[in-house]
């Protein structure tokens, strides 16, 4: 028997009951793994951590996980798993719901400026769609566009069509729906009333009911006996009369996991184990099945070659879904200028529209009153009256139909103002373009750079071959590999100080005057923050909300994102050179940046005049953590130890101390030689000179391990 790799209609009835009692928890962090697997860091007052994976890969289940198993971080979280974190931090777990009886689970989260629902579909292909207060998609996983339904970003996200429901059906259209059916019970219950074919089963079973029994060989004695025997599973769900089962086979390998027992599998002959809530039998279930696959696949592979195949499809993937945002970012741009095209066209007509509604309004008439003149107007054959078709008070808008394309237009302004706001619009949108355009160029380099990567392991495999060795497989000790490639490009802020923070914003800061101006005038948009120390000299240092290239977003930084702002830019300021262990840094809006001194007063290149409230982090310590990172980019990283040491392969923390930076730099290119034995791929990465450019300025000490 194949082990169950999705969770059916019935098991996500019983989790959504159990989930319930984690409604109030509060996120910390969200994480992707791949493209198919979420998970929701959270605490509870009254259990402590709380740990919600949803996956909809391969294996699709939606369960709390005992923190001890959860993966460990990824290394830069993606955009997606950024969307979430800046939505969702500091939200409350408002509750979960089934829709309807589909696999289908609907997250809530509540939080004061923005609520946020999180679609998890666990069917077919699976996706995960974050929704916002209105219901319109913010992002998902997978873009979908089929005639039935959609789910993209800036869409009002559509459920699947309704299906009947099981739980809540009863007896007559229960009955009239199998007599409708040309097939057998047990077909009929699976799928016209979408209880699956394992649930089907065992209502036949306890119905006592032959499952291969043709419908028309069936009575009413039978239909209300399956009909109890499913009322007998609703009350069961609804109820929370769970006994949990994990079964398994005779060689001890998990097949199944159910909210209470089946008769079924006893019939079978499976194993089974009790657990005290589904929930913990479900995540048993998932570890046993997730480890058991890691042994078929390190069994029957032999070798660590890595999925080439899966990683190109994905990146196709990805390149077919930017091409058909590309193509609706034209459509959407060409139809805001065929509207303002429109109002130039019919400008009378509009014009004579807007002056009637404006007049109106001047004259204190309520948009009630405005909207009954209109239809009144129209019944009289009035073409500007009859051209309206909606007005909506609350935005102060009339919506005219002009060859059968609908524009609204405010009616504060005049017909040339609303046909620049429209032609504004087309040009934001075109610009979304641009970077999308620019994106897919990213996604294509990583399309080739895949297919790369496997020409070159299939060489490398080939000579292996050909050499007759039994090497063992490749493992990911890098320390101890001889030969580690080297992968590396070059991006913008690197001429500055910088890194990134554990949550995935980049950070940087200027050594010296010059950069400093750079940094405020050229890169400090209205949605990032500014950092700078309480002591004079000091980076200015700012934390990114988007990138240059992007089009500025509100974020809502993570604290732990800030901390280690405050601590970057005390350690590589004047208080590192005076050799203090400690220091205060202030973080404020970049509207309280200004260049402008107060009248008499000079301010000094590189140097700002800060107006408003300030927000102090107090007593930062002034510390730092150089390492080399090898999965991914190999480099050199350094700055505040949170941030650096999860995303490299060996770390050493350095403080104020005796040795100048020359001296530390060689002092800690020593110790990375001792660690590493490739050491040509150290020289070639962490020279003394490039771990030098992420010291602080003044002296330093190693920090004993």
């Amino acid at each position: 028997m194949d082990p169950k790799r999705e969770l059916t209609s019935v098991d996500l009835a019983a989790l959504v009951t159990e989930l319930t009692r984690y409604e109030g928890a509060k996120v910390d962090k969200a994480y992707l793994y791949g493209d198919d697997l979420l998970r929701f860091k959270m605490r509870d007052f009254d259990r402590g951590r709380v740990e919600l994976i949803l996956e909809v890969g391969e294996v699709k289940r939606a369960h709390v996980a005992d923190p001890e198993r959860v993966p460990d971080a990824p290394g830069r979280p993606p955009n997606f798993a950024m969307m979430l974190r800046n939505r969702l931090s500091g939200a409350d777990f408002a509750g979960v719901e089934q829709y309807e009886f589909d696999r289908i689970l609907v997250f809530e989260f509540e939080r004061g400026d923005e609520n946020t629902k999180i679609v998890v579909e666990l069917f077919g292909q699976g996706n995960v769609a974050v929704l916002d207060e209105t219901g319109e998609v913010v992002r998902s996983l997978e873009t979908v566009r089929l005639k039935s339904r959609t789910v993209a970003p800036g869409a009002q996200y559509e459920f699947p069509e309704s299906r009947i429901n099981p739980l809540t059906v009863d007896y007559e259209p229960f009955a009239r729906e199998m007599e409708d059916s040309d097939t057998d019970v047990v077909r009929t219950i699976a799928t016209q009333l979408n209880m699956g074919g394992l649930y089907a089963e065992e209502v036949c079973t306890r119905a006592g009911v032959e499952k291969t029994t043709p419908i028309e060989d069936a009575d009413e004695d039978v239909y209300r006996a399956l009909h109890d025997a499913i009322d007998d599973l609703r009350t069961r769900l609804r109820g929370g009369e769970f006994d949990p089962r994990v079964y398994t086979d005779e060689e001890g390998a998990v097949v199944d996991v159910t909210p209470f027992p089946l008769e079924e599998h006893e019939a079978a002959g499976l194993d089974s184990e009790a657990y005290d809530t589904f929930n913990d039998a479900v995540d048993e279930y998932f570890f046993r099945l997730e480890l058991a696959d890691d042994a078929n696949e390190t069994e029957d592979t032999g070798s660590s070659r890595p999925d080439f195949e899966a990683e190109i499809e994905k990146q196709k993937r990805i390149i077919a879904q930017q091409e058909g945002a590309i193509e609706d970012f034209e459509a959407q741009a060409d139809e805001e200028r065929r509207r303002a095209e429109l109002l130039y066209a019919n400008y009378d007509l509009v014009d004579e529209v807007i002056s009637t509604v404006r007049e109106a309004r001047e004259n204190d008439v309520s948009w009630d009153e405005i909207r009954e003149t209109l239809a009144a107007g129209a019944e009289q054959g009035i073409p500007a009256a009859a051209a309206v078709v909606d007005v909506d008070g609350a935005d102060g808008t009339v919506t005219i139909e002009l060859d059968d394309t609908e524009v609204a237009v405010n009616v504060d302004t005049g017909v040339e103002k609303n046909a620049d706001r429209l032609y504004t619009e087309a040009k934001r949108i075109e610009e979304k373009k641009e970077g999308a355009l620019a994106a897919i160029e990213n996604t294509r380099e990583e399309l080739e750079a895949v297919k790369q990567r496997r020409e070159e392991w299939e060489a490398d495999d080939g000579e292996a071959d050909e050499e007759d060795t039994d090497e063992e497989p490749r493992d990911r000790n890098w320390l101890e590999m001889e030969s580690i490639p080297i992968r590396s490009s070059e991006e913008w802020y690197e001429r500055f100080r910088w890194f990134h923070t554990s949550d995935g914003f980049l950070v940087i800061g200027g050594r010296n005057a010059d950069q400093n101006e750079e940094i405020v005038t050229k890169y400090l948009n209205k949605h990032d923050l500014f950092f700078h120390t309480q002591a004079h000299g000091g980076p200015v240092t700012i934390v990114k909300a988007t990138g240059p290239s992007e089009p500025s977003e509100a974020v809502d930084f993570p604290e732990s994102t800030k901390e280690e702002a405050a601590q970057f830019a005390v350690s590589y300021s004047s208080i590192w050179k005076d050799g203090r262990y400690a220091g205060d840094a202030y973080m404020v809006t970049p509207d309280q940046v200004s260049k402008t001194p107060e009248s008499g007063e000079y301010i000094e290149k590189g140097s700002f005049v800060i107006r408003g409230d300030r927000t102090y982090f107090r007593d930062v310590a002034a510390e730092v953590a150089i390492g080399i990172q090898c999965e991914g980019e190999t480099r050199v990283l350094g700055g505040p130890p949170s941030a650096i040491e999860d995303r490299v392969e060996t770390a050493i923390r350095v403080r104020p101390g005796r040795y100048a930076q020359n001296d530390a730099a060689k002092m800690l290119y020593r110790e990375f030689k001792e660690r590493f034995t490739d050491q040509s791929f150290l020289r070639k990465v962490a020279s003394p000179d490039k771990i030098q450019e992420f010291l602080p300025p003044g002296g330093s000490d190693l920090v004993e391990e």
